[in-house]
Parts: structure tokens; C-alpha cells; sequence
């Protein structure tokens, strides 16, 4: 078979007879990944992540798992690669307009001048970043669909619960990974190729306390608000082995903290499931506790934000 497709990971390799190979992840032009590789094949610089290639490939089984054979492999147009880059269905630009507008709506002045200056500052990634390198959304402009997706699901839950701080629970879900905008490096295709050096010894959640601290400073605001908009960010990952130095301590912080970890499960479930049929179980997900997962065929995976103006 011939086909497109692009390289998302590439690592050379050498079989147990000392011969050269690329040991590969790729993009078909359907967006989903397919694990590839090609024999006997010394790299010398020629194919690297986010290329485009033209192939011929065989589809083989290995360990219960299709793979794809590459018999033949060359470089195509650059210009392609918007075709087989997974990105959102919502434009960032629109969506970082529409929670800065909330944000200009806030009663309260300290929490709608932090907020909207930190976003201000960190527009231009905010709107086109991934919001994971391999795991939920690590997709061109996922980070604005996450966090789109938390700011809906929290202006529901203050609908139910209204003894819920909005704008405070509002501040904590529009910051809480804008951070990932210095945790993260992209590429020609604004996937994440890695972590930068900041990212790795700091961290988005800290780095994310930082800016907070940073900018009230620079604004002159002092006091409470501003320890608790930390706190939330410092602890949305919940436990201390996913990364949170502490634990959620009041009630904007538990609920962030778990529409954060429910946004992501979901969408992890709607992209593994979309991979197979109806009927029919997926992979082991590492990310979900290494469990395989169903697929009824009786929801789609379709993903809706309707924030409003």
C-alpha cells in the first residue's frame, strides 16, 4: 500500500545483528498514530519528527498489534503537514476572546486584573498550544479546548452549588495550566516536541503559582485572594505524586482539581475508543490505569464547548 503520513517520534535503532533501523510513530492522513518501522535503514539525518513522508508499507501483527512495514520511505511537500497535525475544532483566537471577555465581566477587581494580565502576557501561546505532550489534548490549540471544557464545566457546577465563588473558581480554571506556555516546547507542526530546561526543573504548576505571585506584585495586590489563587494551582493535580506540592484545602480548589482530572480521563476515553469499533475493546491505556476500554456504540466521541459570549 502507498500512502502520507507524518512522523511524530523517530528513534534510530540497531537490530540484534547490528543493522541500522528507525523505530517510529506516525500520523496517517486519518489523524490517528501507527506505530512503524523501517529495516535495515540508516537515517543519516535524512527524516526527523513533524516531517511529512510518502511511503509503501505492509501491515504486520507484532505482540497483537498492528504495525506498519515501510518498504519504501521518501520526503514530501512541507506544506502538508497541516494535513495531518490533530488540532482542535475550535479556534484558539476565539476562544482566549471569549474567557478574557468573562474575565472583564468579573465583579471582583484584584482576581479580574491578575487573570487577565497574566493571559495578556501569555496570549499568543495560550492560543495555539497543545496542553500535554503525549497525554490529554496534545493536540495544536488543546490547551484552549481543556480549559475551555473546565470553564464550562465550572459555571454548571456553580449553577447547582451556588455557595461556589465563581470568579474565584473561574481565576483557578483559566490559570491553572497557562504555565504549560513555559513547561513546553513546539515544533514546525505546534505539537510539543519536549520539555524545556524550565519545565523540567520547575514545573507548570509551580511556574503557574509564580506568575500569579509575579504579577499581583506588579500590580500592587496584596492579601488572601491572591495565596488561594496560588493554592489552586499548586494543587490541581490533587495528589503529591502527580505532581501537587499539596493537597486541594477548600472548596474551589477540590472541584478545579476534579473537573481538571475529569476533562482529561474523558478525553483520553473519546480518543482510544474512536480507534476502534463498535463492540470492540481497545489497547491497554497506560494513562488510565492500563486498562483496556469498550467501546458500546451507543455515544459518540464528539467534543462540544458552548461557552458563550
Amino acid at each position: 500500500m502507498a500512502s502520507f503520513a507524518m512522523i511524530k517520534e523517530l528513534n534510530e535503532k540497531k537490530d540484534k545483528n547490528g543493522n541500522g533501523f528507525l523505530d517510529m510513530t506516525v500520523i496517517g492522513s486519518d489523524k490517528k498514530e501507527y506505530a512503524a518501522k523501517v529495516w535495515r535503514f540508516e537515517n543519516n539525518g535524512q527524516f526527523e519528527a513533524g516531517q511529512v513522508i510518502e511511503i509503501e508499507y505492509t501491515v504486520d501483527n507484532y505482540k497483537g498489534k498492528s504495525q506498519l512495514n515501510i518498504t519504501s520511505i521518501k520526503a514530501a511537500p512541507d506544506e502538508m503537514i497541516k494535513d495531518f497535525v490533530p488540532s482542535s475544532e475550535y479556534n484558539g483566537e476565539t476562544v482566549f476572546t471569549i474567557l478574557l471577555n468573562k474575565v472583564n465581566n468579573f465583579k471582583d477587581d484584584e482576581l479580574k486584573k491578575i487573570v487577565s494580565s497574566i493571559m495578556l502576557k501569555n496570549r499568543e501561546k495560550l492560543q495555539v498550544y497543545p496542553a500535554a505532550y503525549r497525554l490529554h489534548h496534545a493536540i495544536v490549540g488543546g490547551l484552549m479546548l481543556h480549559t475551555a471544557s473546565i470553564v464550562e464545566m465550572a459555571e454548571k457546577t456553580c449553577l447547582v452549588y451556588p455557595n461556589i465563588n465563581r470568579e474565584l473558581l473561574l481565576s483557578g480554571a483559566i490559570l491553572h495550566d497557562v504555565a504549560k506556555t513555559f513547561e513546553m516546547e513546539t515544533g514546525k507542526t505546534g505539537l510539543c516536541t519536549g520539555y524545556s530546561v524550565g519545565g523540567e526543573l520547575i514545573g507548570h504548576l509551580v511556574k503557574g503559582a509564580m506568575f500569579v505571585e509575579e504579577t499581583a506584585k506588579e500590580l500592587g495586590i496584596e492579601g488572601e485572594k491572591v495565596i488561594l489563587l496560588e493554592h489552586m494551582i499548586l494543587s490541581h493535580h490533587s495528589e503529591p505524586e502527580y505532581g501537587s506540592p499539596v493537597r486541594p484545602m477548600f472548596l474551589e480548589a477540590e472541584i478545579l482539581s476534579a473537573l481538571d482530572s475529569l476533562d482529561a480521563t474523558i478525553f483520553e476515553i473519546n480518543n482510544a475508543t474512536s480507534k476502534t469499533e463498535a463492540g470492540e475493546f481497545t489497547d491497554r491505556q497506560w494513562a488510565l490505569d492500563n486498562r483496556k476500554l469498550f467501546n458500546h456504540g451507543l455515544s459518540s466521541t464528539e467534543h462540544k464547548v458552548n461557552l458563550g459570549e
